[in-house]
């Protein structure tokens, strides 16, 4: 089809038809049986790192058949309040030489109490099928962990995230409606979520970047988690902030890590699509006219180029994230002079706003004193990296170590700091700076890792940088049904190298 939404609508409808036959693409075997790459993020062992970004079912109308394909981690959406159609068409474009894509979809969605419907009654069916019933009792155990599933993905060694976002015409400045906005979305599809993604960064609703600032951000964030934490059932949803790969400097990553810190949620996606324009690959390569033209486009640009910025982000974020919660003075933390990034406002789960600094800083305090100094054993496990690879370097003047494969996995909060850029050699060793704590003393941030990730190498590069999850997107549109297959392929073979 010449028109690329017509295209990804057209394979999502015949997704979606081939899974009620039976007939849908899936992954052959259980390739992740042996637990080589095996992962564990908020408290759930996933059969592998790699998951699917946003954006290839926005209604969640295929999380199985994705699921299918193999991947660790889907995440649907986003999801707004009320149905909204988006910027006008043609929104989508195609760069076949670059493998990129440039879209400015503008968060069309059918809205949160469509989507949670059809959640409802995904899991409903589920319940059903595995002959626990069709009424809301039978509902509540699966969402109450008794089908020994996770409540969001049904599937065992999977999670599902869901993506909320903000109305477009809700104004950004009013940060009381913004944060009703979200709440709005939590609400309706916390329970059939196992991570909620609140989505700050798209380059494609105006303004909605500047919610990444950190006092409007500790607002929303904090809405949202009151919220997450009101969901009916048992084992509630983790919360995910999702970040724009644009907003990059040292004061921007602060101030994230700060809101991140003082709203209690769990993690950071780094990064979304990019409002820049990337050189063409490979270096010196003239694009066509036609394709010229495209990249005059407004919109948020993805693919490979984007690589070497996200491991580098992830790496900038992962070593802010581990320095813990801001440290205020004595006459800060008695509410004497305030730096200028304290929120004002206070906020509720409900989504009323209304925060003081000394409410704020109550929730740094209360994190900083879980970050207790590491014992020896705690300190050797933190070196470990997040995947068993057999052979790794701890810097050019000591040895390589070998890993046992049968080793069981590894912790979310087990990863390196330190990497290299695509073009050189796999980060295989965590930095002797990093800094981890043990879970019964801290609630450690997660961080997944999206943009420009296309080969199981590169999968590594980001893992080995302090990602918990790789997460691909514009590789599965140009590489089909049997991308995460393939990538998890690569991933083993390079592990094997050595």
């Amino acid at each position: 089809m010449p028109d690329a939404e017509d295209a990804h609508q057209a394979g999502n409808r015949s997704l979606k038809a081939l899974y009620t036959f039976g007939l849908h693409p899936r992954e052959r075997g259980n390739p992740d049986a042996n637990g080589d790459l095996r992962v564990e993020v908020f408290g759930h062992v996933l059969d592998n790192p790699i998951g699917t970004s946003a954006g290839l079912d926005k209604n969640a109308e295929i999380p199985d058949p994705v699921l299918a394909l193999g991947p660790g981690l889907v995440e649907v959406g986003g999801i707004t309040p009320l149905p909204q159609e988006g910027n006008p068409k043609p929104r989508v474009w195609r760069i076949p030489s670059q493998n990129a894509i440039i879209n400015r979809y503008g968060l069309n969605s059918e809205g949160a109490d469509s989507v949670a419907l059809r959640l409802r009654q995904r899991l409903r069916k589920f319940a059903y099928d595995i002959g626990l019933g069709l009424d809301p009792e039978a509902e509540k155990r699966v969402l109450d962990g008794e089908a020994g599933v996770p409540p969001g993905s049904l599937t065992p060694g999977r999670l599902l995230a869901v993506q909320v976002a903000k109305q477009k015409d809700t104004p950004d400045q009013d940060i009381q409606a913004v944060a009703r906005d979200y709440v709005y979305c939590v609400d309706q599809v916390a329970k059939y979520a196992d991570i909620l993604v609140v989505n700050v960064s798209s380059p494609n609703t105006p303004g909605l970047r500047s919610l990444q600032q950190t006092a409007p951000l500790t607002a929303i964030l904090t809405s949202v988690v009151g919220a997450a934490q009101a969901a009916d059932r048992k084992k509630k949803p983790a919360v995910m902030v999702k970040v724009s790969p644009d907003e990059d400097s040292e004061e921007q990553v602060r101030g994230i890590c700060d809101a991140v810190w003082a709203s209690g949620v769990d993690g950071i996606i780094v990064g979304n699509t990019t409002k820049k324009r990337p050189d063409p690959l490979p270096r010196g390569y003239v694009l066509q006219s036609k394709e010229e033209q495209i990249m005059l486009e407004q919109g948020g640009y993805s693919g490979p180029q984007l690589f070497d910025r996200t491991v580098a982000l992830v790496k900038k974020y992962r070593t802010t994230l581990d320095q813990g919660p801001i440290q205020l003075t004595p006459e800060e933390q008695k509410g004497g002079s305030k730096t200028s990034e304290q929120p004002e406002m206070q906020v509720s789960h409900d989504g009323n706003v209304d925060i003081t600094a000394e409410r704020i800083q109550s929730s740094v305090q209360r994190d900083a004193q879980r970050l207790k100094p590491l014992t020896a054993e705690a300190e050797a496990d933190s070196k470990m990296p997040i995947i068993k690879i057999p052979e790794r370097h701890v810097g050019s003047a000591e040895p390589a170590h070998e890993l046992q494969a049968t080793e069981p996995a590894l912790s979310s909060s087990t990863h390196a700091v330190q990497g290299t850029s695509s073009s050189s050699s796999l980060p295989l060793s965590p930095s002797p700076a990093t800094k981890s704590t043990p879970a019964s003393d801290s609630k450690e941030k997660v961080i997944f890792a999206t943009g420009g990730i296309t080969n199981g190498k590169q999968a590594l590069e980001v893992l080995n940088a302090g990602a918990s999850i790789a997460m691909v997107y514009t590789a599965v549109v140009y590489g089909g049904a049997g991308t995460i297959s393939r990538i998890k392929t690569e991933m083993r073979n390079e592990m094997k190298k050595r």
